[in-house]
């Protein structure tokens, strides 16, 4: 079946506390997004590589890819206000009709190439496929009166990107209003009626997000030589 990716890299990542958007940051010599679309790019040579950006930046990263000598082929895309709204138009850009996508966060670039490959021949299967991690860590519940209370952490699971899905049904997933529950594509999904199907996604593959982030990132590239 075709393939693509939506690689979501809409956000200013003002957490960070630098002057340029995360997705932007350099690890490792090269920008954070780079690394992501070379991730799944290594998984299938074939796959189409749709990265969402804010539009203001178009000519930004068209520099970056210029100054950093990268040519590995991508469709550049408008954002939209929301990630719900990104997603969307990044579903728009993919130039075939039946197959599969997967949905990413583009400032997750460890990513493993096997999750990503079993991402794809799950939601083959059965439609979808969500990477999860296992808490470590025990769990509470607070409440809004600021009680809490103990739960057993092996009925829960991190939710982590890539989310994959058949193309045919997350586009008309997507076809419905956008709702304030809608806090990734898997409840997109689920909210028309269908159950997501959970794959072991991988440890290291977090959402860079503050300067701790970018040092584990230093760090797990310099394992890599």
């Amino acid at each position: 079946m075709e393939k693509a990716a939506i690689l979501v890299a809409g956000g200013r990542g003002t957490r960070m506390g630098a002057q340029i958007s995360k997705q932007y940051l350099p690890i490792g010599g090269r920008p954070v997004l780079m690394h992501t679309l070379e991730a799944f790019f290594q998984a299938d040579p074939n796959i189409q590589l749709v990265l969402v950006l804010p539009k203001d930046d178009f000519g930004f990263w068209r520099n970056l890819c210029e100054e950093y000598r990268f040519d590995l082929k991508h469709q550049v895309v408008a954002g939209g206000e929301s990630r719900f709204q990104s997603v969307r138009n990044g579903l728009q850009a993919i130039t075939f009709d039946k197959g599969l996508v997967a949905i990413h966060d583009g400032v997750r670039p460890f990513v493993n190439q096997e999750v990503i490959r079993e991402s794809f021949a799950q939601a083959e299967r059965t439609g979808s496929a969500i990477a999860v991690v296992t808490l470590k860590d025990s769990l509470r519940e607070v409440t809004e009166e600021g009680l809490s209370f103990f739960r057993e952490r092996h009925r829960y699971r991190l939710v982590q990107t890539p989310q994959t899905f058949q193309l045919e049904k997350i586009k008309k997933a997507f076809q419905t209003p956008e709702r304030t529950e809608f806090t990734d594509d898997a409840t997109v999904y689920e909210f028309q009626g269908w159950q997501v199907t959970l794959i072991d996604g991988n440890p290291e593959n977090i959402k860079l997000t503050t300067p701790e982030d970018l040092n584990y990132a230093e760090y797990l590239l310099s394992r890599r030589k």
